[in-house]
């Protein structure tokens, strides 16, 4: 056992550990961070960067399909699945070489193996990795655990028939059928891509509708896209069993249907990984779903202990951990720090038609007790879509409803279509500093751009406008 003290330790090298490890020593703090696996946590060795790279060859054969739209010929549409995976792992490989080079060069200690926090909550234990047992201390602690796939009683995961997004994302060749347990933006995504590469697809969701929590309007956008590429949605139904065998798996649901396929993706949401913390010896609060429990500027119920990302009960997002980690180091050195404002952080969900959102639906505003004005424009009439082939969607506009019927306060942005989650940016900041209609109104747009439809949902709003 050795010993050494730093200002701060990060347990967990994922967004929420590694932005909090980044950020801190860029202030002069001096440094641990602990990773079990690899650096990059989840979201870039087997969530965000793999699963993205897998929805870009499902558009580029998208693309391919449709070459003929554009006079070119491109006859001989084919997957090289194995092609696709080494891309996809030599992309995860470049950005971790990447981020672990940038770890060195703020001189940040890493230790590769286990951290467990020990009941003083200033001592790590760490072990099980190629670090060896080894004991550190700091003056403060941030837990960064991550978290796991979930899974449902009487599905195990295997490396084939019943899978999570850990091993679909290396799956050795895609099945020809699926079957997608929860239609979520995880399960959306992943049924995206399988489709369009081929398999055949069903999604099972419990909620009565799929995406739960988007916009009514943007849902049905995404529905309707999946039925015409022959995605079967069966919403409102709860899945009771499996039977497996060498030719695949039969899932039984509602009321004693059953559907049948080679695979089963499991997609119903993940887990707090803070089990491997070691916090019943602590005081560290834990609710009973296992996160850890912490106040607005991510302090746990020890004072010194701070939780980010996602072993804590927030969105599980990346840019959300990236969030957490700043807030508890701007904490930590006793700055003025703003908590994360959780109704407002942007989503984006890359299935096709992509979608993306930030601040109120249409939906939760009104239960908010808001009276709103709404603006819809789809993407049909946009010059931009239409050069590139791509005319599903729209994008909608919530803002509070003045005396004379126009907007004020823009309270939320919804888009589905097009490259919307690169461009969520000018809707997200209107959303966060409360502007209103008239102020964005005055923005303008360049031409030809898909932002052009964010620009003209907004001026309709005014009471004035120019396409629509």
């Amino acid at each position: 056992m050795t010993s050494e003290h730093f200002d701060v330790i990060v347990i967990g090298g994922g967004p929420g550990g590694y932005a909090a490890a980044l950020y801190g020593a860029s202030a002069g703090l001096n440094i641990a961070l602990i990773e079990k696996n690899k650096i990059g946590g989840t979201c870039l060795n087997v969530g965000c960067i793999p699963a993205k790279e897998l929805l870009e060859t499902a558009a580029v054969s998208r693309t391919v399909a449709h070459a003929g739209d554009f006079g070119i010929k491109a006859d001989a549409l084919g997957l090289d699945w194995a092609k696709t995976l080494s891309r996809k792992q030599a992309i995860v490989d470049q950005l971790v070489g990447g981020l672990t080079g940038l770890l060195k060069g703020r001189k940040i200690t890493v230790y590769d193996g286990v951290g467990v926090l020990r009941s003083d909550h200033r001592t790590v234990a760490i072990g099980g990795g190629s670090s060896g047992d080894v004991e550190i201390g700091a003056d403060r602690v941030v837990l960064a655990a991550g978290s796991v796939p979930r899974s449902l009683n009487g599905f195990p995961i295997d490396e084939r028939r019943i899978v999570t997004s850990d091993e679909l994302l290396s799956i050795p060749e895609l099945p020809a059928s699926a079957i997608v347990i929860g239609g979520g933006a995880i399960g959306c995504e992943f049924a995206s891509m399988m489709s369009d590469l081929g398999t055949e697809v069903t999604i099972l969701e419990y909620a009565p509708k799929i995406l739960p929590g988007c916009d009514a309007d943007v849902t049905r956008v995404v529905e309707r896209s999946f039925a015409k590429r022959g995605i079967e949605i069966k919403t409102g139904v709860a899945v009771q069993s499996q039977t497996t065998s060498d030719d695949g798996v039969t899932v039984t649901y509602g009321d004693g249907e059953t559907v049948t396929a080679e695979t089963v993706v499991m997609s119903v949401g993940r887990r707090p990984a803070s089990e491997t913390l070691g916090l019943e010896a602590t005081d560290v609060g834990i609710d009973e779903r296992g996160f850890i429990v912490v106040d607005e500027y991510c302090r746990t119920s020890v004072p010194g202990v701070w939780a980010v990302g996602d072993v804590i009960d927030t969105a599980q997002l990346a840019h959300v951990g990236f969030a957490e980690g700043i807030l508890a180091i701007t904490d930590i050195l006793g700055e003025a720090a703003i908590p994360v404002d959780y109704d407002k952080v942007p989503w984006c969900i890359y299935c096709h038609p992509e979608v993306a959102f930030a601040g109120h639906s249409e939906e939760s505003a009104k239960a908010a007790g808001f009276d709103v004005v709404v603006s819809k424009h789809r993407f049909t009439g946009n010059g931009r879509a239409m050069i590139v082939g791509q005319t599903e969607g729209l994008v909608k506009i919530i803002a509070e409803r003045q005396a004379d019927g126009t907007g004020g306060r823009i309270l939320g942005v919804h888009m589905v279509g097009p490259w919307v989650t690169e461009q969520l940016g000018q809707g997200y900041l209107a959303v966060n500093w409360e502007a209103t209609v008239d102020e964005v109104a005055h923005f303008i747009q360049p031409h030809p751009t898909m932002s052009e439809l964010f620009g003209e949902s907004v001026l309709a709003l005014t009471g004035r406008s120019l396409h629509g």
